[in-house]
């Protein structure tokens, strides 16, 4: 006589189902695949997608006329044309021909090159350089430029920006009494934009003659020689380098920069562009009692970075 399955049983397959399922470890794809490579590899599909696709047509389409070369099938066609006075319109022939020669030609052309970022450098100041809230404090009341509402506005400002104790400020500023000169703003250009260029292409391993193209933006100080003739003479980069000194644009220079680079590398191929974007602080700092231009005083900072970019394809990978 059959007896139904007890409870336990019932409970005990169960449980041994479930540990069986749990032991069941499927792999972690996010930590196998380089996601950064599947992503190059799509732009890179979808960039060349046309190219993709007609390269094997055609490789097809030869591979199929040297076969019926090889088995005399295209004897054969050309005899049948003549025994059927087969003739062709040779002014149509010609128009179809080079109406194909110029769709190809304006496809290589007319396409946009993609453009890479190679790499970046962002300024790290020295230790020294570091406004800390109190050390900003004690320079703008020792140098005795401000009233006590405007010392009591200042501090209030600096509490609520959110920029913490580790920013920088050039040492022009912080010293009693300020020296703001311009030779003193040529030097802070130069302590913040030159070791970032130099990381830069030590990192990439780019000679400066490389460089085809220089984009530099600087809203508030603008000498002559311009900054960006500073940067060619330091690095003795090439003398045909197409170089852009953009000014006065505030905080959307820096986006513009990359932009106008972008454009620029669509027309020279080959080549490698340097964006260095920055702001200087020493001629700029306000010493009256001014709310609304107290402001720039507690929120900008020195900083500065350097980008380069390429439309060479072998920085793609």
């Amino acid at each position: 006589m059959a007896t139904a399955p007890s409870a336990t049983a019932t409970v005990t397959a169960t449980a041994h189902g479930e540990r069986a399922h749990s032991n069941l470890q499927f792999p972690d794809y996010r930590r196998n695949v380089a996601l950064k490579y599947v992503k190059r590899g799509y732009t890179f599909l979808m960039a060349y997608l046309v190219t993709i696709a007609v390269v094997p047509l055609a490789g097809m389409l030869l591979l199929e006329l040297a076969n019926m070369y090889r088995t005399g099938e295209l004897t054969r066609l050309a005899s049948i044309a003549k025994q059927t006075d087969l003739s062709f319109n040779l002014v149509t022939v010609l128009v179809t021909i080079a109406a194909l020669v110029a769709a190809i030609c304006s496809y290589f052309l007319l396409r946009t090159r993609p453009v890479y970022l190679v790499d970046y450098q962002v300024f790290r100041a020295d230790e020294s350089w570091i406004a800390t809230y109190a050390r900003f404090m004690n320079g703008s009341r020792s140098c005795k430029r401000f009233t006590d509402e405007a010392l009591e506005f200042q501090e209030k400002i600096l509490v609520r920006s959110g920029l913490g104790q580790q920013t920088y400020l050039p040492p022009a500023v912080q010293v009693a009494p300020p020296q703001c000169t311009m030779a003193n703003a040529r030097l802070e250009f130069e302590e913040v934009v030159f070791p970032i260029v130099e990381q830069l292409l030590a990192k990439t391993g780019i000679h400066p003659k490389q460089i085809g193209i220089l984009v530099l933006n600087c809203s508030l100080f603008n000498p002559t020689p311009s900054l960006a003739a500073m940067v060619i003479n330091k690095f003795k980069m090439r003398s045909n380098i197409l170089s852009y000194n953009l000014a006065g644009m505030g905080c959307s220079a820096s986006p513009i920069s990359i932009d106008l680079a972008k454009q620029l590398l669509q027309l020279h191929p080959s080549t490698y562009a340097l964006v260095i974007s920055t702001e200087n602080i020493t001629q700029n700092w306000y010493f009256g009692n001014d709310r609304d231009k107290l402001l720039p005083n507690c929120l900008f900072r020195v900083g500065g970075a350097a980008i380069l970019l390429s439309n060479r394809r072998r920085e793609a990978w």
